[in-house]
């Protein structure tokens, strides 16, 4: 068998694993789950932390959601810890303070993890809970995303992120969301999901240690509760909502920073690993949180393979002319970006499965270098990205 039949064959099982059989394996476990996490008990004393930076343009509808959750305004504190805004947001959080039972944290601009540090150790509450300043919580929200608490066995728990609107904009990036949230269904019903997403989590009190520089803290806080030994539940009914990034190019760069602070976060917890003391959970983590980042290295050789082998055999050739249809449908959903067909599925499908994996690409050069990002100006409507400065770890940190 030569070499190049050795790298067609080992990208395809890559690739096949992390799309068909991974997903398949999560599905069978799951027709055998584990109990549903009891939701019945008193509601417990919660902190919702909010991290903000220069968010004046939408810290006021988050307070006014703030204003709308249902749950006890006795059992809520919420602490909107300021990265050094400058903008008007301290002023506005500020008007908010005492009567809504919202406090501010203002801060020098440190980066995100360590003024989510510090908001944390302001907190009182037994559940500590965390959204984005970005993020419309649904009323019921935190009451769905504490009950399951009441079981001793869950240690976190994810909400669940949904974009404001369905179709147009983000159709590639609404598909990939809804595929992740499948995968934490089935994550979840047979164990633990892998992790939970920025929008909306919660860990309990006792779990939470400081979030290191350069990790993604919704991945660093959540899997706390897998290196506990407890479950991590996703929460379907928890539901957060969010704008789509205002740009194509600003989804790319804030896809490279997550993927490459995502790796390193799988690094920084890398004795999850393990089977020996995680089981399943080592080859979930493994096949979500690494294999599906780096899928953009095994199409790559299948790209170069597939024809140099097209003498071979037949299954060549049709890898071969399936690749050029699928790549040539993404470039034309670049280049229609702009217009009304671009957004057709047939178009925009390709395209966000490419950009993805050509974002995982450069964000594992840039981890390999040591270049990832530590910190940044959150993408939004309207809003560019700047790379900010931000000091180096401390020893403790590092």
């Amino acid at each position: 068998m030569s070499a190049l039949v050795v790298v067609f064959w080992g990208a395809t099982a890559f690739i096949v694993w992390t799309y068909a059989v991974f997903p398949l394996v999560l599905a069978v476990r799951a027709l055998r789950p584990l109990p549903r996490p009891s939701g019945a008990g008193p509601l417990p004393r919660v902190s919702l932390l909010i991290v903000a930076h220069n968010e004046a343009a939408v810290i006021g509808d988050k307070l006014a959601n703030l204003e709308a959750l249902d749950y006890p305004r006795d059992r809520l504190q919420v602490i909107i810890a300021s990265d050094g805004s400058d903008d008007g947001t301290n002023e506005r959080v500020a008007a908010h303070a005492g009567a809504t039972g919202v406090s501010l944290l203002a801060l020098d601009r440190i980066g995100k993890n360590a003024a989510l540090n510090a908001a944390a150790a302001k907190a009182d509450g037994e559940i500590l809970v965390f959204s984005d300043a970005d993020s419309a919580l649904e009323p019921d929200a935190m009451r769905r995303l504490v009950a399951p608490f009441a079981d001793p066995g869950v240690g976190a728990v994810a909400g669940d992120f949904r974009y404001h609107a369905e179709g147009g904009e983000g159709r590639g990036e609404r598909s990939y969301w809804r595929m992740d949230r499948v995968w934490r269904r089935l994550e979840s019903r047979a164990g633990s999901a892998t992790s939970a997403t920025g929008q909306l989590h919660a860990i309990r009190r006792e779990l939470f240690s400081p979030v290191p520089v350069g990790v993604t803290d919704d991945f660093y806080v959540s899997t706390a509760a897998i290196d506990a030994g407890l479950r991590l539940w996703f929460e379907p009914g928890a539901v957060a909502r969010g704008p789509v990034t205002a740009t194509p190019d600003a989804e790319f760069r804030r896809k490279v920073r997550l993927i490459g602070r995502g790796l390193a976060s799988v690094w920084a917890r890398r004795r999850l690993l393990d089977p020996r003391r995680t089981g399943f959970y080592a080859i979930q983590l493994l096949s979500h949180k690494v294999m599906r980042r780096l899928v953009g290295a095994p199409l790559v050789l299948l790209a170069i393979s597939s024809p140099l082998l097209w003498n071979e055999h037949a299954i060549h050739r049709l890898a071969t002319v399936a690749q050029l249809v699928f790549h040539g449908l993404a470039l034309a959903g670049l280049s229609l970006r702009r217009r009304g067909v671009g957004r057709a599925p047939a178009f925009a499908l390709p395209l966000a499965f490419d950009a993805a994996n050509a974002a995982g690409l450069v964000a594992l050069v840039d981890f390999m270098r040591g270049e990832v990002a530590r910190d940044w100006v959150p993408e939004r409507q309207g809003h560019g990205a700047a790379e900010v400065p931000i000091p180096p770890p401390t020893p403790e940190e590092a």
